[in-house]
């Protein structure tokens, strides 16, 4: 449970769940590298495996190091707790797991990440489940999409890979009106720039791979849980409310009201899918979280800059950045992301496929990676990397069409950057 005190961001995103180790006084969180943890006796035991006592039992379902950094990321967003986990990936499963059965779907975006394309549109088949792609700028299509075997609404506040900003409170009246929770994947633009939570979300996920982290050294996910679903106002979701065979009977709603979805993705989620974040990557990610408003708001500051450079820049056709006047999206900046528009969006480049290949490897500054939030700029070719194993359309749809590449602008001197692009989109388009 985080009942955050009224503090402000840059105080929280250092202390936040952590305190000193009880039994060294490390002021740091340290790294509790250990698979198991000794029980006091076989009634301390047994009070925990079965879900009368919170505490730690083995690391695939809790380790101190990690609990910190779920009371952090859950205490930046808003939320009542958080499960932490292997991947951005995993997080999503891992958000939807409690929700689906084979039938259900969830609707999705159709403006996502390539491999959250791949993975709604192939491998979650292989649970019976599936994914219906909507244009969620189309209200009317979102609403359209929902029937009854809907189980979820699935979008990104800040999209990967063009930048374009989601209506989330717009979406989440359509999500209750069909009585599902809204998932926000607030990977790009994190709780400094957007907290879905105050726009309607029932979920947040996080890469925390990505700008959680910021130093590109470890993988991981969250899922948190802004406590505010009613499981239990429709039989929709019986492993939430209905009684769990594995626990005698218990149901997760009733016994832990607000925090059930929490409690089931450890107690449930990670026991059998086993999709843990291990302890150092842990602590990479809490180093990260200390300095992350500052580095948001330079990745911001510096994103500003070369998009509007590059607008002007007669090499290129368009730039996807919402925080330009130019952007269909940016209206939406000042509700949705009040701190600025992020660091990541697309540039067309005049010439096509080719010249973005060139564009690519031409680069010295950036770096041509399958990654963004970092600290370095980093650029891809969506259309043969990332979405790679999408068709034209699908590539075309979610803003990666084969013209264009990604940039994910870092925290560097902001005209070292322009002008490595300016060298090499002239090798590009010479």
């Amino acid at each position: 449970m985080t009942d955050a005190p009224a503090h402000g961001f840059d105080t929280l995103q250092i202390h936040a769940g952590a305190r000193p180790d009880p039994a060294t006084g490390a002021r740091q969180t340290p790294i509790y590298q250990t698979t198991a943890y000794v029980f006091r006796d076989a009634d301390h035991a047994a009070a925990l495996f079965n879900l009368q006592e919170v505490g730690f039992i083995y690391s695939r379902l809790t380790n101190p190091t990690v609990a910190v950094l779920q009371e952090r990321i859950a205490t930046l967003e808003g939320g009542v707790g958080a499960v932490c986990c292997s991947s951005g990936h995993a997080a999503q499963i891992m958000a939807l797991f409690p929700l689906m059965m084979p039938g259900n779907n969830v609707v999705v975006s159709t403006r996502l990440y390539g491999g959250t394309v791949t993975q709604f549109t192939h491998t979650i088949k292989r649970f019976g489940w599936n994914a219906k792609f909507v244009d969620f700028d189309d209200l009317d299509a979102v609403k359209a999409a929902c029937d009854d075997q809907t189980r979820a609404v699935f979008c990104e506040a800040i999209a990967n890979p063009g930048g374009y900003i989601t209506d989330l409170d717009a979406i989440s009246a359509i999500a209750d009106e069909a009585g599902v929770p809204l998932i926000v994947d607030n990977t790009s633009a994190t709780p400094y720039l957007c907290r879905p939570i105050e726009h309607g979300a029932t979920l947040v996920v996080h890469s925390t791979t990505k700008y959680l982290t910021g130093n590109g050294t470890v993988t991981g996910g969250c899922v948190v849980d802004s406590g505010k679903f009613d499981w239990s106002a429709s039989d929709k979701f019986p492993s939430l409310s209905a009684p769990e065979p594995a626990y005698h009977g218990l149901k997760f709603h009733e016994t832990f009201g607000a925090l059930a979805f929490t409690f089931h993705g450890i107690a449930i989620g990670l026991r059998d899918l086993g999709m843990t974040m291990n302890p150092q990557a842990a602590h990479y990610t809490l180093m990260g979280t200390e300095t992350l408003s500052l580095r948001m708001d330079r990745h911001v500051e510096n994103a500003m800059k070369i998009a509007e450079w590059l607008e002007n820049d007669p090499r290129v056709d368009y730039v996807t950045y919402a925080g330009l006047k130019s952007s269909p999206y940016n209206k939406r900046v000042e509700k949705i992301c009040p701190r600025g528009a992020g660091g990541l969006f697309t540039f067309a480049v005049k010439g096509g496929y080719e010249a973005c290949v060139k564009l690519v490897n031409s680069l010295e500054i950036f770096s041509h990676v399958a990654n963004l939030g970092d600290t370095r700029s980093l650029i891809i070719h969506s259309a043969s990397t990332t979405h790679r194993q999408l068709t034209e359309e699908q590539q075309i749809a979610a803003g990666a069409a084969p013209e264009v590449v990604r940039v994910s602008i870092g925290t560097e001197n902001a005209d070292d950057l322009i002008a490595d692009l300016d060298q090499a989109l002239a090798k590009a388009t010479a």
